[in-house]
């Protein structure tokens, strides 16, 4: 198969239809009648699944993937990638704020580059200004944490060689941050630079937000363990030469004064720190016994596929 188009549900209903219909035209005009569209029901509280299971039973091309709930938008796209098929997939979003129309683009891109993947990113990022200083917030502190060089406003549109996919979807973790993966899955790839609409409300509310960047750092750095130590044994010396200080002023200058601000104020900071570093390798404790129970990070409920003659099924 020549060509595969990987999308996400939830709370789609509205846009399912015109994004069948832009992406079907796309995908004709670069691969004929061999390519499959693969649409990935992340639990969805809508209809967005029977939309889709009304497209299935209307269009050969159309796959269903049912998920049998909620697991989040970066795993969902892990298993729609690891059920595709075609020689190139093209990775985008359904909600019509990423235009169908880029797989032209991004196809032509490919060839001219001979790259595996080419990626969208955005010339100035979508929102006002506390949505761009948060953003570009996240990517420099992700990049400075982790070593993982994510570039700024990078967008779900790609469109990625089999091979590529193949060595994606061979990372095993439960604790999925698809960013980051992208970049350290490697092969040689090129941007485009592409214009995001605003279609539909975003879904990731501040504390979602929040979760994402621990989640991001903690699954691809121990900085933060690094960094706490070195904390511990900042505030260690500082307290050494402190009591030193106190030592000399007793036995050659005179007692120091008496009080409990002082006192008070060193429990709470001290107390603060050792919260903070104990929570830090509790992030770390849980990321590890989430592993190590080798959970799948999704489950399918059901996969619809009108079987093709000259496919080869998995």
């Amino acid at each position: 198969m020549k060509l595969s188009i990987v999308t996400t549900l939830y709370q789609s209903a509205a846009y399912i239809d015109e994004f069948h219909r832009r992406i079907s035209a796309q995908a004709q005009a670069l691969a004929g009648d061999d390519y499959e569209i693969v649409m990935v029901n992340d639990g969805s509280p809508d209809d967005s699944v029977e939309r889709a299971l009304a497209l299935h039973r209307q269009d050969p091309h159309v796959v269903v993937v049912d998920l049998s709930r909620n697991f989040g938008h970066h795993k969902a796209m892990m298993t729609g990638l690891a059920h595709s098929q075609g020689q190139r997939v093209f990775l985008i979003d359904s909600d019509l704020e990423e235009e169908p129309e880029w797989l032209a683009r991004f196809h032509d891109r490919m060839d001219e580059s001979r790259a595996e993947v080419v990626y969208g990113v955005q010339s100035n990022r979508r929102g006002g200004f506390v949505e761009r200083f948060t953003g570009h917030g996240f990517y420099a502190l992700f990049r400075l944490l982790t070593g993982v060089n994510q570039p700024d406003n990078i967008v779900t549109a790609r469109l990625m060689a089999r091979r590529y996919v193949d060595a994606l979807v061979a990372h095993r973790e439960r604790e999925i941050n698809i960013g980051g993966l992208w970049v350290l899955t490697g092969f040689r790839q090129v941007s485009e630079v592409v214009v995001k609409q605003a279609s539909s409300p975003t879904t990731y509310t501040f504390a979602r937000k929040l979760s994402h960047l621990i989640n991001a750092i903690t699954s691809f750095s121990s900085l933060p363990l690094v960094l706490a130590f070195y904390l511990g044994a900042a505030i260690s010396g500082t307290a050494g030469l402190f009591i030193a200080y106190l030592l000399f002023r007793y036995f050659f200058v005179a007692a120091p004064p008496d009080g409990y601000t002082s006192i008070l104020a060193s429990i709470w900071l001290f107390s603060g720190l050792i919260i903070l570093v104990l929570g830090i390798q509790g992030i770390y404790i849980a990321k590890i016994f989430s592993e190590v129970k080798q959970r799948p990070y999704t489950i399918v409920r059901d996969v619809h596929r009108i079987p093709r003659d000259d496919v080869p099924q998995p």
